[in-house]
């Protein structure tokens, strides 16, 4: 007689395992854990927290990661046009949203009423003049960044580690700083 008995002891644990599977509840608990548990904290909107080496926030009542790529989540170009409510599937379309906040057709269409009415060239300069202004506001915090940056030490690809001497002529940076802005200042149109 051949012996296919099953020579285990099956646990409460185990039993009430098994009929959590037969059941569907695969993700049941069986037992009862003992031990630290962490306090939790709540949060409302708008508070901003650290844990687990990430930041946090609450957005719109969902819990959100703070990331460096932030500002890029909100840049992003709509698939109605803010003006017209036409969809934007032309291939400038990103381009003139991210420069005028509208599709190509809406900007051209105003540029065609400016210029019958005869505000085409004050409108250009213009709109040059704030290119030039958001170009000096971009490159004076480029240059803020760069001037505040350490640069006490560099990792090779080796991934020796070599210390530096001197460090950012902050004078000349800032000279530089000046200099540009000036130079920028002297392109836009009166």
């Amino acid at each position: 007689m051949s012996d296919n008995v099953l020579k285990k002891d099956f646990n409460k644990k185990d039993v009430e395992r098994l009929r959590n599977l037969v059941k569907g509840k695969a993700g049941e608990r069986t037992g009862q854990g003992i031990g630290y548990t962490k306090k939790e904290e709540f949060y409302k909107e708008g508070d901003i927290w650290e844990a687990d080496g990430r930041k946090w926030t609450i957005k719109d009542g969902i819990k959100q990661n703070i990331t460096k790529l932030d500002k890029f989540k909100t840049s992003s170009v709509p698939l109605f046009c803010p003006t017209c409510n036409g969809i934007m599937n032309k291939q400038l379309d990103p381009h003139y949203f991210k420069a005028h906040g509208a599709c190509l057709d809406c900007i051209k269409t105003k540029e065609t009423k400016l210029k019958i009415s005869g505000k085409l060239d004050e409108h250009a300069k213009d709109v040059h003049n704030k290119e030039i202004d958001k170009t000096i506001e971009e490159y004076t915090q480029f240059m803020n960044v760069k001037m505040n940056e350490s640069n006490d030490g560099f990792v090779t690809e080796a991934g020796e580690v070599e210390k530096w001497k001197g460090g950012v002529n902050k004078e000349r940076a800032e000279e530089a700083l000046r200099e540009g802005i000036e130079y920028l200042k002297s392109l836009k149109k009166e």
